[in-house]
């Protein structure tokens, strides 16, 4: 369970502990760091979508886009409600929002020395 602010004082305290690990912390950005994630997660901030409409926004195949899907669930930055037949993805904590747009000004702001940086690969595209 994340540090969310609806979490039981117990629980919010035992996952800050987790979450004092340089590792843990590592793995919350890398579930960002795919690119395609990243464009769901913003489509997702939006409005409430389906996978299909993911695969439809990211021009990607259905598999793909259910494993992006479920890796964002996962890691706590969608949740899932199912609708009939279908699920519906929507970003569950407010905070994300921010950290997307936090994210974008701290990187236009060093695209130039990201651009340059060699020490961190160009992500792969689905």
């Amino acid at each position: 369970m994340t540090d969310h602010p609806t979490a039981p004082v117990a629980e919010r305290a035992a996952a800050r502990e987790r979450c004092s690990h340089s590792d843990t912390v590592a793995r919350f950005f890398r579930a960002l760091s795919d690119p395609t994630r990243l464009r769901m997660l913003e489509f997702i901030l939006a409005a409430e979508r389906t996978s299909a409409e993911c695969v439809e926004h990211t021009g990607i195949s259905q598999p793909r886009v259910s494993v992006h899907l479920s890796c964002l669930v996962d890691c706590g930055y969608v949740v899932a409600r199912r609708d009939g037949r279908k699920l519906r993805y929507s970003v569950g904590d407010p905070r994300v929002a921010d950290l997307i747009v936090l994210a974008r000004a701290l990187a236009a702001d060093s695209a130039t020395a990201l651009d340059c940086c060699t020490c961190i690969p160009p992500a792969d595209r689905d």
